[in-house]
């Protein structure tokens, strides 16, 4: 599959103020899937779990919406999430998710389909296990309801043995290879080893890169102190010093790492689109990465206090 370098995350559009910090109505949400589906990169990431499936919902309403439905060009990408309740992930919950995502977005298959966050399940003894959702998701891709399969999720700890027992097509880091962290350094090394395509998600660690941390002083989803939010103003005062958005260099990091197939960036409103688009082509000084470079960088899990919310 021929995946451009521009992927649009749509988590925000099934309204998340828990884990974002702010609300996205379904007027928005619908204007936004549309200005992604006319962009030059019509290609959209989401998950039954986004929202308590309100994601997939609305952008199966936008779809409906337009003349002609999806695009021929366009690329969806979804993903296979535990049961919200319980935590199980079997075969059978594998496909009751893909069922309820397929029914949601209003399509009878998808070209990317991941497992989805095996760190927050029950066991991941079930996923891997004869009867898991890992297997399902193998048979799946043999049974045509999807192009690709791959593995999308945050914990290196638990992504770097699935990766190495199971073959997937593409692979979803988010958080985890950004201006300010490289927790991921090792996992995207062996994708690619293995032939997988890296798709890097979250280049502005949840929006501070790219709103500022005046404007929004949350770093990976949570409300963050001084110490967290140093290393990020340090940043920003490089890229003012040089005239250019801090947004920019935050994308391009990803966009210029050869490792990288694909940037995969969230966006909450159609402006955001033409903003990312407009940050992709902006000419960064050389002077920027230089700095950049000599910064110190840390290596932890950036999500390792984090309590995890569906909305």
């Amino acid at each position: 599959m021929d995946i451009p370098p521009l992927c649009f995350g749509t988590s925000s559009l099934g309204n998340m103020p828990g884990t974002y910090g702010y609300e996205v109505d379904e007027t928005r949400a619908r204007a936004t899937v549309d200005a992604i589906l006319d962009s030059p990169f019509p290609f959209l990431d989401t998950s039954r779990n986004y929202g308590n499936g309100e994601s997939e919902r609305r952008i199966g309403a936008a779809l409906a919406a337009r003349d002609g439905g999806l695009p021929e060009r366009a690329i969806v990408s979804t993903k296979l999430d535990r049961d919200p309740d319980t935590g199980r992930f079997d075969a059978s919950r594998a496909r009751r998710s893909l069922e309820e995502s397929l029914a949601a977005l209003g399509l009878d298959r998808v070209d990317i389909l991941h497992l989805h966050d095996p760190e927050h399940a029950a066991s991941v003894d079930e996923i891997v296990g004869p009867d898991g959702a890992l297997p399902a998701l193998v048979r799946m891709k043999e049974e045509g309801l999807c192009r690709a399969i791959g593995l999308a999720a945050g914990d290196v700890t638990v992504m770097m043995p699935i990766l190495l027992d199971w073959e997937f097509d593409v692979l979803i880091t988010h958080n985890r290879w950004t201006l300010a962290n490289r927790n991921a350094g090792q996992l995207i090394e062996t994708a690619v080893s293995r032939g997988v395509a890296v798709i890097n998600a979250a280049p502005y660690a949840g929006g501070v890169f790219a709103k500022g941390s005046i404007e929004h002083p949350r770093y990976v989803y949570q409300e963050a102190n001084d110490d967290t939010l140093d290393p990020i103003r340090e940043i920003e005062r490089i890229c003012a010093r040089h005239g250019v958005p801090t947004g920019a260099v935050a994308l391009q990091f990803s966009l210029r790492d050869p490792r990288v197939a694909t940037t995969l960036c969230g966006v909450s409103k159609p402006e955001r689109v033409a903003e990312t688009l407009a940050w992709a082509a902006l000419d960064v000084p050389d002077a920027v990465w230089a700095e950049i470079g000599d910064l110190d960088v840390s290596s932890e899990d950036p999500e390792a206090t984090r309590t995890w919310t569906p909305g």
